[in-house]
């Protein structure tokens, strides 16, 4: 993330990597992307399906038993219990049935009395069968399950049989009796015999009939507990095959988010711990997972991070950018490639001449202002240099008279404030809509961003600035406001290189205002000091704008005329000496009027030495002196007899 060319980093949101079609799907699966709302609601809807599962498993396998165990205890049991029942009076019968037969008749009446008895219970008990078939009393599920659970065809057969024999038992008993009461008349024996032999035989298949079906009772009883059992043991399974699904289920969603919330999380304090100390990681960054709100909270993070580390960074650069012109340079650059505000313009305010200047980008080719010049050469025309404040034409249209109107375009003046002066200003420009509204809706997000950085930089220009100053004052005499010895000292390089790549020449005039020292003694300091303004001023006036005059010590000036033609610098030494010897400084009430004596030199012409060329300037100077003073006198070879300088 670090723009090695440009020093400091570029900011541009981190987006998850691609993924394939497996990823993607599995993404689906577990939910990722799904909002955090979204994933703890469908964490809730499964947990409420997974119980409600073991639920409808319970019930039915509750349902189950409880069906089985209404088959043995309405169905099996009383079967059972009727049968025994049912044997136990068959077995009375058959008992009784051996005294009858030799006895008088009133006995064998009350014998098959007694067997009649039994006979009518073993119809109750049936009679009771019948009536447990159809019984619906109870709760919605037992008569469900009582309707399920009906009788088996086997007992329904044994009741049928049942009451069949029992009526046989009956039929067998009441024609014994009649058989009995006739052999008293006719001592038919034989008769006897066979009534006797068929009431037995109906009790013997009775007993029979009753026997049979309790086993079958026995095995079906057995059958159903077998299953009770079963099902006993498959609801059990499904109950924890349903909870080992769930819990499984539940632990890795559960350890998903924890961790899907955890890491990003803990990245983010581990970020945040680094930015309090400074030292901001890039490698570290937090990594986007998910597309939920924690992978949308990780990317601005991450942004976050980019542009507190682009913004460290920058500081750093521009801290050991040279000048002021640097550090706006610097910051347009972010404008342009960063923060992607194309149109702007920075202005350096020089509040003590009152003037600002165009920084960066400078007025070349078809450029152009985009203010009213006059805030070039008066500051205080600038609304935002005058006021102190944010200057925006989307807030309130028209508002500075400066700017200069465009269609479609609209303009926020932002004032470079330290110290409660303003030293500067930033001129952005945006795309403007019919109504004056910005078009950009990504507008204030550059806005802010911007703000940021200029933020940033003001300690910086300040500092620039300061800088500047001193700089300037320690090269610049405070009396006239000319450049010192030490400029010519600090800028030699810059101006030989120059003029040796234009293959140009460079004029020297070394000037010395004639009897200086007479002022100084019969008028003052006061007097002398007044006339060497005087004098700096005609000297700066008598040249061109990119000509250097330099006081370069006492009454002694030096003029660096650039980029002249050989033989051009002695016509301009002579219209200098015109104009000082035109020169009146009033003193008091008196009035001083000196001349000047020039010596004139060339470089690279007469030497390819710098310095070595303002010493043969001050060879012809000298030469002018002796000569009588107030003339101009160009240096020839023949003036230097001294060999190497």
């Amino acid at each position: 993330m670090h723009d090695v060319d440009r020093g400091y980093a570029a900011t541009s949101p981190a987006t998850p990597p691609t993924t394939g079609f497996f990823d993607r799907f599995l993404r689906l699966l577990t939910f990722v992307d799904l909002p955090i709302k979204h994933k703890f609601l469908l964490l809730a809807i499964g947990t409420l399906f997974w119980f409600g599962s073991m639920a409808v498993v319970t019930v039915f396998a509750l349902t189950a038993i409880q069906y089985k165990y209404h088959l043995v205890s309405e169905q099996i049991m009383p079967h059972d219990l009727a049968a025994r029942e049912v044997l136990s009076h068959l077995q009375s019968i058959d008992r009784d049935l051996q005294f009858i037969g030799p006895s008088d008749l009133a006995t064998d009446v009350l014998a098959v009395q007694s067997m009649r008895d039994h006979v009518k219970s073993i119809r109750a008990i049936n009679a009771r069968l019948s009536l447990r078939q159809t019984g619906s009393n109870g709760t919605f599920i037992e008569t469900v399950v009582r309707s399920l659970a009906t009788t088996s065809p086997a007992s329904l057969q044994y009741l049928k049989d049942s009451m069949a024999v029992t009526d046989r038992i009956d039929q067998a008993l009441d024609s014994y009796i009649s058989v009995k009461r006739r052999q008293a008349r006719t001592l038919d024996d034989a008769a006897i015999s066979s009534a006797m032999d068929e009431v037995k035989s109906q009790v013997s298949q009775g007993v029979a009939l009753a026997m049979q079906h309790a086993k079958s009772v026995a095995v079906e009883y057995t059958s159903l507990n077998e299953q009770i059992y079963q099902v006993i043991r498959e609801s059990v399974n499904a109950i924890l095959a349903v909870l080992v699904i769930a819990s499984t289920l539940l632990f890795f969603f559960v350890r998903w988010i924890i961790v899907a919330f955890q890491r990003p999380i803990t990245a983010i304090i581990r970020q945040i711990d680094s930015l309090s100390t400074g030292d901001i990681n890039l490698a570290k960054k937090v990594a986007i997972r998910s597309q939920d709100e924690i992978g949308t909270l990780s990317q601005n993070f991450n942004r976050l991070v980019d542009n507190v580390y682009g913004m460290t960074i920058y500081k750093k650069v521009i801290e050991e950018d040279a000048s002021l012109d640097e550090v706006y340079q610097r910051l347009g650059k972010v404008f342009e490639n960063d923060l992607g505000i194309p149109e702007y313009t920075l202005y350096d305010v020089n509040t003590q001449k009152k003037e600002m200047r165009v920084a960066h980008p400078l007025l070349v080719g078809d450029a152009r202002l985009h203010c009213d010049p006059v805030v070039l050469s008066d500051c205080g025309q600038c609304r935002a240099v005058s006021t102190g404040h944010k200057v925006s034409s989307f807030e309130f249209s028209g508002v500075c008279r400066r700017y200069v109107p465009q269609d479609g375009v609209g303009h926020i003046c932002i004032p470079l404030t330290a110290g409660g002066t303003t030293g500067g200003v930033v001129q952005l420009r945006f795309a403007a809509d019919a109504d004056g509204a910005l078009l950009d809706p990504t507008a204030p997000q550059k806005l802010f961003n911007a703000e940021t950085y200029i933020n940033q930089s003001l300690s910086v220009i300040e500092a620039k600035r300061l800088m500047q100053t001193l700089r300037e004052s320690a090269m610049v005499d405070p009396m006239t406001g000319l450049y010192n010895r030490r400029f010519l000292q600090e800028h030699t390089a810059q101006l030989i290189s120059g003029v040796l790549r234009r293959k140009a020449q460079i004029g020297l005039l070394v000037c010395d205002i004639d009897y200086f020292k007479q002022v100084n003694d019969t008028h003052g300091h006061d007097a002398g000091d007044a006339l060497l303004r005087e004098t700096a001023i005609v000297l700066k006036n008598a040249v061109r704008e990119s000509d250097i005059v330099i006081r370069f010590g006492g009454e002694e000036f030096l003029v660096l005329l650039m980029d002249v033609q050989p033989g051009d610098a002695l016509p301009v030494a002579e219209k200098i000496r015109q104009s000082i010897e035109k020169l009146k400084v009033t003193v008091g009430d008196k009035v001083l009027q000196k001349t000047i004596s020039i010596g004139v030199a060339e470089f690279p012409g007469d030497t390819d030495g710098f310095w070595q060329a303002i010493k043969y300037a001050d060879v012809a100077l000298y030469r002018a002196k002796e000569g009588g003073r107030n003339q101009c006198v160009r240096f020839a070879p023949d003036m230097w007899q001294h060999g190497d300088f």
